[in-house]
């Protein structure tokens, strides 16, 4: 019971669960962020946009959000999981009654109301049953990541940079457990981020530009550790990653942040991570975009 209450507790940031709004990969439910593409879910209108632009509506109806490097991802209220490539595309049905999801380099993942979770690698491809008693997943550049009910962490990718965590260095041919006490898990380039139930955020992977911090900083780490803590929500770009502390301010780390977490802004409710873009939704419901280190710049909706 404490496992669930918590879940619930920390769910708008952080991880998707079945039983509240969901999470797409590096984000929030009412963010997503994958390399040059963003979205932002607000008043159940989805808008997306790119690079520096501003964010233009895309579909109404809408509880959660996702991006991957070539399509844009909704969750509709009615339990529809949609796609499509350009604005004005009309929208692909990927699958229904899904109750969360995530996108992104290998296509997507999908948890329907029974916490079964499915994969499907395009638009046209059917969708296999990967695993059941799935609380969240998220999708790397390289390797992809579910958590079970009792908290344990199952990798399945490459891992010459360390994604395992358990200090492999040569994929397995299924799923593997190498973590547990997980309540969020986010991966980007080569690196992933997971988030314990008492707020410690655990790293493994490539670390050249410090997404991991300290831990394994000028090549990589093979195993999991330690990386911040106080922690409520994480996500990860390419070469930074960025957390939502318990006192609602963010932090950032990695790329042109520096190696030790720097406090960006207070009064944040949800964030996503990009290639170097960063997307923070403020506890006032205003949007703001870091572009690298410089920033942050107000986002206005039409």
């Amino acid at each position: 019971m404490q496992r669930r209450k918590l879940l619930l507790l920390i769910s708008s940031p952080p991880l998707f669960t079945t039983s509240t709004p969901a999470f797409a990969d590096s984000s929030a439910p009412q963010l997503a962020s994958y390399y040059d593409h963003h979205m932002a879910l607000l008043g159940g209108v989805a808008y997306g946009w790119s690079g520096r632009g501003q964010p233009l509506p895309m579909r109404s109806g809408v509880r959660q959000v996702g991006v991957s490097q070539d399509a844009y991802f909704a969750l509709q209220s009615d339990g529809r999981l949609i796609s499509w490539e350009n604005a004005h595309d009309e929208a692909s049905l990927l699958r229904q009654g899904v109750g969360a999801f995530a996108s992104g380099q290998s296509g997507w993942f999908a948890i329907d109301h029974a916490q079964v979770l499915w994969h499907g690698g395009g638009r046209l491809q059917a969708p296999r049953r990967v695993a059941d008693d799935v609380e969240g997943a998220c999708i790397g550049d390289s390797a992809d990541y579910y958590i079970r009910r009792d908290g344990t962490l199952w990798v399945k990718g490459l891992a010459h940079r360390g994604q395992y965590g358990d200090g492999r260095l040569t994929a397995a041919g299924d799923f593997v457990n190498t973590a547990g006490d997980a309540i969020a898990v986010r991966a980007h380039t080569g690196h992933a981020l997971y988030l314990t139930q008492g707020g410690v955020v655990m790293g493994t992977g490539g670390n050249r530009f410090g997404p991991l911090g300290a831990h394994g900083l000028g090549d990589k780490a093979v195993r999991w550790g330690r990386v911040f803590d106080g922690v409520r929500a994480i996500a990860t770009g390419s070469r930074h990653s960025v957390a939502i502390r318990t006192d609602s301010t963010l932090w950032a780390w990695g790329g042109e942040f520096g190696i030790e977490p720097r406090k960006l802004h207070e009064g944040v409710a949800a964030v996503a991570a990009g290639n170097s873009a960063t997307i923070a939704l403020q506890l006032d419901g205003s949007l703001l975009q870091w572009d690298g280190g410089s920033g942050p710049r107000r986002l206005r909706l039409p």
